[in-house]
């Protein structure tokens, strides 16, 4: 009886930390949201407009086509955000919160079923919800975010399908699977961790095939249904399948330049240094130089890789050369492949590395690693007094704390009012969609801006009336239609700027800058 009780204190102080750990994720995911980023980046802004487009027209496509192409679950999500709560920063960016948050949530249950302990859940959870990577993916709307979602959940319900044998859970994980391929091109390597799966099953299980092909049936089934949408759109449109990625592939000759083997160590090397040594150098992406974890969590990302190589290698001798079965090889085979394989969308590349977006399907992965080191060190200390084990648990919570602490104010209160991360995310675009809306309905308003930079103006200043749009190209095309106009440009373009004046010499130019020091230039009287 009392041993019931003392395992329903424990389901709720479970509940309790995990709730307190979500809360505390989503907190850092939508805080100062229509601040931080400070800007909406011309990708983010197409996802925008197709999702307004689709809102208006109801024709909610598997795949859009714009800006090299991209697939449509996301696009989709956003329209159903703009339906609800209008068109905005925000909800341009509610899904990326969202599901955000929920990969917290997707790594603490795989995590926890991998080792069937809590603590280990909790721990990975807890990383995932206070890491600078996973919080400035979050609050950025790009369709990568969905990625680490999908592979946790759906990993979670796998591991639990082999260890229940319910038909629903190998449903469950294969219908989820099966959706991300509606997500991110990095997404199309995954299917090769079920295939290293598969193969640590039949290593670690006597008969798993005879056993368990009804729910291998079941899990690709379901993954057929929720895939076959879009590779139908593929099969229709085969033109959707090629993308850039075969311009900066590594294996293209005018990539490696005719040195394959040195561009490949070269992109690996970077794509492995940006968790510890040298992150992604790009701002929108990470805060340059510094890499992609904190110190804390990098050192027992390491230890946890090494630990769980050294087990792998120990459980596989004692396989082959004992034939010793033993499950605990699973968990291990599964984390490094995970790891490994969602790095190859990073690493097969030549463009932009290291390149923390890329590689973000191992995002769950590494925490989960990171998470068995801060494990060890529970486990060590039970085997001591009682003593001992309260002052360990201490130092563990306060490093615990200590990384939430950093990365929060590396985030929110340092990278957030750089001018780097202004410029990246070009701040003067969404200045000038906000200076639109301070001028009068009536008064004409002429934007000089490329294909790109006119996207995020225009999205949250859809349907503006007296508003047109020109190219650099279009100086010639110039011609108001009343004496009450306004000129803006996206930057100090000298030629469009005197051509404008000789014609209308009353027009004064103005820079206008923000809290930034970017600007934007006007021509009015």
């Amino acid at each position: 009886m009392e041993e019931a009780q003392e395992e329903k204190r424990m389901g709720y102080k479970v509940w309790i930390i995990l709730i307190a750990i979500l809360a505390i994720g989503f907190f850092l995911r939508i805080y100062n949201i229509d601040h931080a980023p400070p800007g909406v980046y011309p990708d983010e802004a197409v996802n925008g407009m197709d999702a307004v487009q689709a809102e208006e027209s109801g024709n909610y496509q598997w795949f859009y086509t714009a800006n090299n192409g991209r697939e449509g679950l996301f696009m989709n999500m956003i329209a159903m955000s703009f339906k609800f709560f209008g068109i905005s920063p925000l909800s341009l960016r509610i899904p990326s919160i969202v599901f955000g948050t929920l990969t917290i949530l997707g790594t603490y249950l795989v995590a926890k079923e991998l080792f069937q302990k809590e603590r280990v859940g909790l721990l990975a959870g807890y990383l995932v919800a206070v890491s600078y990577w996973s919080i400035n993916f979050s609050r950025i709307s790009f369709r990568a975010i969905l990625v680490p979602f999908i592979l946790s959940f759906s990993f979670y319900f796998l591991f639990r399908a082999v260890r229940t044998k319910k038909w629903y859970d190998f449903a469950a994980g294969g219908l989820i699977f099966g959706i991300g391929l509606h997500t991110y091109i990095a997404f199309r390597i995954a299917p090769l961790i079920l295939v290293v799966a598969l193969m640590s099953f039949m290593l670690s299980r006597k008969d798993f095939l005879k056993e368990y092909w009804k729910g291998i049936l079941i899990f690709i089934t379901g993954t057929i249904i929720t895939v076959a949408p879009i590779l139908y759109t593929f099969y229709i449109h085969p033109e959707y399948l090629s993308s850039r990625t075969a311009s900066v592939s590594i294996l293209s000759p005018d990539v490696n330049q005719g040195h394959l083997f040195a561009t490949f160590f070269r992109s690996f090397g970077l794509s492995l240094a940006k968790y510890n040594f040298w992150g992604d150098q790009n701002w929108r992406h990470n805060y340059p130089p510094y890499p992609v974890l904190d110190i804390a969590s990098g050192i027992a990302f390491l230890f946890g890789i090494a630990y769980s190589f050294i087990r792998l290698f120990h459980l596989l001798w004692n396989r082959i050369v004992d034939g010793y079965r033993n499950s605990r090889l699973d968990k291990h085979v599964f984390l490094i492949s995970w790891f490994f394989i969602m790095l190859v969308p990073e690493f097969m590349t030549a463009e932009g590395l290291p390149h923390a977006l890329r590689s973000i399907g191992t995002l769950p992965a590494v925490f989960i690693l990171a998470a068995m080191t801060f494990d060890y060190f529970f486990r060590y200390a039970e085997r001591h007094t009682p003593f001992f084990r309260k002052l360990n648990a201490a130092m563990v919570i306060i490093v615990l704390l200590s990384i939430g602490i950093f990365n929060s104010i590396k985030y929110h209160l340092f990278w957030a009012h750089k001018t780097e991360a202004a410029s990246s995310f070009e701040r003067p675009l969404m200045d000038i969609s906000e200076y639109l809306h301070t001028l009068p309905l009536q008064q004409e308003k002429i934007v000089f801006a490329e294909s790109m930079q006119r996207i995020p103006i225009q999205v949250f200043d859809w349907k503006m009336p007296n508003t047109e749009y020109l190219y650099s190209g279009q100086i010639n095309e110039f011609s108001p239609t009343s004496d009450n106009f306004i000129v803006i440009l996206t930057d100090k373009n000298d030629a469009i700027i005197s051509h404008i004046q000789d014609k209308f010499p009353e027009l004064a130019l103005k820079e206008r800058k923000d809290a930034y020091g970017l600007s934007f230039y006007t021509l009015s009287k």
